[in-house]
């Protein structure tokens, strides 16, 4: 018998942007029990072809999945790297994407029914992680500055500045920049143990502490409500469009 059960769920709002480019999901795998992916995709500018073709790609991908041995963090972490550049690949092959400049960011959670979290993540779309009402840890940009400092040669000072425009190149779809995707992992996944992926227009409008307050103390659905309906009070209507998943882990009911 599992130790935990799990409570999902996604919600979004457009904000006050004329049209959604952000999409959500929650996918289980068929041909391996267990097996539970989350996946948020923020699209481009122009259209969510990008964010789409993410969602499209991790559900292929977990319909093929097969395992026949114990759950491997390395065989994962590499299933969800490959989503990424598939995704990637495709967008740039397709040549109606293409002409359409399609693109997204990207946030990946994989549960494995060995009581493991893998993750990863593209761009600034991010996941939370919360123990209890505690935000234990969350995604950032400090692998991707390492990566422009060794890769492009930009020197420390101008990698860190690199938010108003460098960031916002490393997306899916960028046919002059492969993808840098940035991938973690946790093992022995207890109940009160949370997970929060969500696109900039919900984390730039709350502390982590706050995050971490309203996932943990409320049901996915409740959360979710509530952190949409704050994120667009905070912005004063000029707010992104505002996606999220929710992952909580739960004692099961006697």
């Amino acid at each position: 018998m599992s130790i935990y059960r799990i409570e999902a769920g996604t919600a979004q709002h457009v904000g006050s942007r004329p049209r959604q480019h952000d999409r959500a999901a929650l996918f289980t795998a068929p041909a391996a029990p267990g097996y539970v992916l989350a996946v948020v995709g923020d699209g481009g500018a122009a259209n969510a072809i990008g964010a789409e073709q993410l969602l499209h790609t991790a559900r292929q991908a977990l319909d093929d999945l097969r395992i026949a041995v114990t759950p491997d963090i390395e065989r994962i972490t590499r299933l969800l790297r490959d989503i990424a550049q598939e995704t990637h690949d495709l967008l740039l092959m397709n040549p109606l994407s293409a002409a359409s400049d399609a693109r997204s960011t990207m946030a990946l959670l994989m549960l494995t029914p060995a009581r493991e979290a893998v993750w990863a993540t593209v761009g600034d779309t991010r996941l939370y992680r919360f123990t209890g009402s505690t935000c234990t840890g969350r995604t950032d940009d400090a692998d991707y500055i390492e990566h422009l400092v060794a890769n492009d040669g930009l020197p420390p000072e101008a990698a860190r500045k690199h938010r108003a425009s460098r960031l916002l190149n490393n997306v899916l779809g960028n046919p002059l920049k492969a993808p840098f995707v940035t991938t973690g992992a946790r093992r022995d996944l207890q109940p009160g143990d949370g997970f929060m992926l969500c696109t900039d227009g919900l984390w730039p409008w709350f502390a982590d502490s706050e995050l971490a307050a309203v996932v943990t103390r409320r049901t996915p659905r409740e959360a979710a409500g509530l952190l949409v309906d704050k994120a667009r009070e905070r912005a004063q209507d000029k707010g992104d469009n505002c996606t999220m998943a929710l992952v909580r882990l739960v004692t099961p009911a006697t």
